[in-house]
């Protein structure tokens, strides 16, 4: 593996990661906007959480700095109805203390390669908080677009927040039908 001009090595995330994965999302939970989760998960729980990505033939990823988890990316099917099937939604999440060392970025843009490579045609950022200049600005420039504020449809630590959609295709996204074996039968 060959790290970025940052130093970032991003990889397939291994059971060892979790314990680090879960301390950056723990960090996340308890401080902050983008998760409406309140109550950090375990360790354990992060692991069954990324065993159900990796059994539903998606990618989880890790960034590495200086041989430590840095953050982390992973897709998940954007809503379980069958019509939704070509569709995934993205999280990313870094590390507070590397925030502005370009690691949300070279985990979303390996996230978007991965999934290239997969039969999904359309990704989606749900991005808590419509305060959040970094995740906004970060997917901005991966090619979403802005196509929708949810208002008020959380409350977290003390405060309404708004959820933010952005999208963005995959491959050749809309403009052409999906292939034999992903249409219903």
């Amino acid at each position: 593996m060959v790290a970025d001009s940052n130093g970032v090595v991003v990889r397939d995330a291994t059971d060892d990661d979790m314990a680090e994965v879960q301390g950056i999302y723990a960090h996340h939970v308890l401080n902050g906007l983008a998760t409406f989760e309140e109550v950090p998960p375990t360790v354990d729980e992060m692991r069954s959480r990324r065993n159900a990505v990796l059994a539903a033939g998606l990618p989880y990823l890790v960034a590495v700095v200086d041989g430590r988890v840095a953050g982390y990316s992973y897709a998940t099917a954007y809503r379980p109805r069958p019509a939704y099937r070509n569709t995934i939604e993205d999280s990313v999440y870094v590390s507070e203390a590397l925030l502005g060392r370009r690691v949300g970025a070279a985990l979303l843009q390996a996230l978007i390669e991965r999934s290239e490579a997969g039969p999904w045609r359309q990704m989606i950022a749900v991005i808590g908080n419509s305060g959040n200049a970094g995740s906004i600005a970060l997917h901005r420039r991966m090619g979403f677009e802005m196509v929708g504020t949810l208002r008020s449809v959380g409350f977290k630590l003390g405060q309404w927040v708004d959820t933010v959609l952005m999208q963005r295709p995959l491959g050749p996204g809309a403009s052409t039908l999906p292939a034999e074996r992903e249409l219903p039968r």
